[in-house]
């Protein structure tokens, strides 16, 4: 069977040798980082889950590429079914984590990437199809972590891209040759490669003629020659570091999302890892399929499994105050049910009117208008969500002291009097669901949700595209027997 175990995951990243800042300073380890360490840990989970009997059917499936059961992170969905299982597992993994599961970028990607390669195999005569599909299978085999890139830093959106002073703030191709191309640039906000096995890269942007050395999409080992990864540092960073024990941090084990700039200083790539190469038609066709594949993701599923999170703590926090009978958190908490039940519906209504994607690929993508709705209706329901939480917690989320005052000899009394609110639960179990919701209230997490998978714009300027409002007027036409025009 092609899974690993927890414990070959985390000794296989000791092989690797990224090289990777934060905070002004060069991390020596990832895996003994306080920060970095949360993306291996995030990561490791996935491991452990497909393993798990409990947890099965939805962390694995079978892969008729390799002939063997594989993560479900390292699969390319082939049916409706296939689609639905993969909207089950951001929920699963977003509420289990309460952080971004690090694999589901580069699983998105492999979507894109059959799909397209295929079509321009057929479109062009290529050969990136059975390309791509000897590097999934390679995937598959090894159960690698595969982190995915598409955002980069772009110059004035005033101008053309040829039109920019420094032509590497989109990633550039810079030298061809019988072995492979060789790149030069930077990608941003990128969630977690550090800690992957394989970082798929694929353009951010549609690219036209002229453009030809920026419609490049390819795969690349995370440590290969010439990558540096320049990490995020929040005050959350700092208090991560600064924790004698992590129990005090609002998610222990994993953290706030990790992103990272990926710069790529002259990163050689051979020609069996290329899946587009100046055939810049097919650049806006990769990102517009990475994008509601991961649309549906990020808007219908793992913020699903991040509102269950708040609305467990927004619950206990209400049993341990007593106010089971307000009426109004009775309501606040009914409406963030209602939030995350619509965000689940519209994801799962994305993968069901899913389809095959272009027809003969054997490759099904979510349904492009659905998977839309879906990010721009998660975006408001979202913060919503956290401002009726910040409602329920109160003033404690942002107020609260540290954990350490517990162990304090000198006020640790006070603390555990004033903080129980005369409850019988553990003062501690109080402050730790608080520090929770200060988490996800008070960090980062809401900002990210309005611009991961593309902001606000981007969603609106697709669903622009992707609407067709013929049938409405034809309703209408008919329900008034309008006269056709003349």
């Amino acid at each position: 069977m092609a899974l690993m175990t927890p414990d070959q995951f985390e000794e296989s990243l000791k092989v690797l040798k990224p090289r990777v800042f934060m905070n002004g300073k060069v991390v020596e380890n990832i895996l003994e980082n306080k920060n970095t360490r949360t993306v291996v840990e995030a990561n490791k989970a996935s491991y452990a889950w497909a393993l798990d009997p409990d947890y099965k059917d939805i962390m694995t499936c079978y892969s008729p590429l390799i002939d063997d059961d594989v993560n479900r992170y390292t699969h390319v969905s082939a049916s409706i079914d296939d689609l639905v299982k993969k909207a089950e597992a951001g929920t699963f993994t977003a509420e289990m984590l309460g952080t971004c599961i690090y694999r589901c970028v580069g699983y998105d990607a492999f979507h894109s990437l059959a799909s397209t390669c295929w079509e321009m195999d057929k479109d062009l005569g290529t050969e990136y199809h059975p390309r791509f599909l000897e590097y999934l299978k390679m995937v598959q085999r090894k159960d690698l972590s595969v982190a995915g890139a598409l955002t980069e830093p772009r110059g004035k959106r005033s101008q053309k891209t040829l039109d920019w002073p420094d032509p590497y703030l989109s990633l550039k191709l810079v030298d061809k040759n019988k072995d492979g191309i060789v790149v030069r640039g930077a990608k941003i906000n990128i969630s977690g490669a550090f800690a992957s096995h394989e970082l798929v890269v694929l353009p951010q942007a549609a690219h036209f003629k002229g453009e030809e050395d920026y419609a490049i999409a390819f795969a690349t080992p995370t440590d290969a020659e010439g990558i540096i990864y320049v990490c995020q540092y929040s005050p959350y960073s700092a208090e991560r570091d600064q924790a004698d024990d992590i129990e005090e941090l609002g998610n222990p084990v994993y953290g706030q999302r990790e992103t990272s700039m990926v710069i790529f200083n002259n990163v050689f790539v051979p020609w069996e890892r290329v899946f587009h190469c100046g055939e810049y038609n097919y650049s806006l066709k990769l990102v517009t399929r990475f994008a509601k594949t991961h649309r549906m993701t990020c808007g219908g599923t793992c913020k699903v499994g991040f509102m269950n999170q708040i609305i467990g703590a927004c619950k206990l926090i209400q049993e341990y105050k007593g106010l089971e009978k307000a009426a109004h958190i009775n309501d606040q908490l009914m409406e963030m049910v209602v939030l995350r039940e619509t965000g689940r519906a519209c994801g799962m209504a994305s993968a069901t009117k899913g389809a095959e994607e272009p027809s003969g690929s054997g490759v099904f993508l979510p349904d492009e208008l659905m998977s839309n709705v879906s990010k721009l209706n998660i975006c408001n329901a979202f913060w919503r969500t956290m401002a009726l939480a910040g409602d329920i917690g109160g003033g404690l989320i942002v107020t609260m002291p540290s954990l350490k005052e517990l162990k304090n000899p000198e006020v640790k009394d006070y603390v555990e009097e004033f903080y129980s609110f005369g409850s019988d639960e553990p003062t501690e179990n109080i402050l730790k669901t608080h520090k929770l919701l200060q988490h996800w209230t008070a960090g980062q997490h809401g900002v990210a949700t309005w611009h991961g998978a593309g902001p606000v714009m981007a969603n609106k300027i697709m669903l622009q595209r992707a609407i067709d409002y013929e049938h409405d007027k034809q309703i209408v036409k008919k329900t008034l027997n309008l006269k056709e025009n003349k």
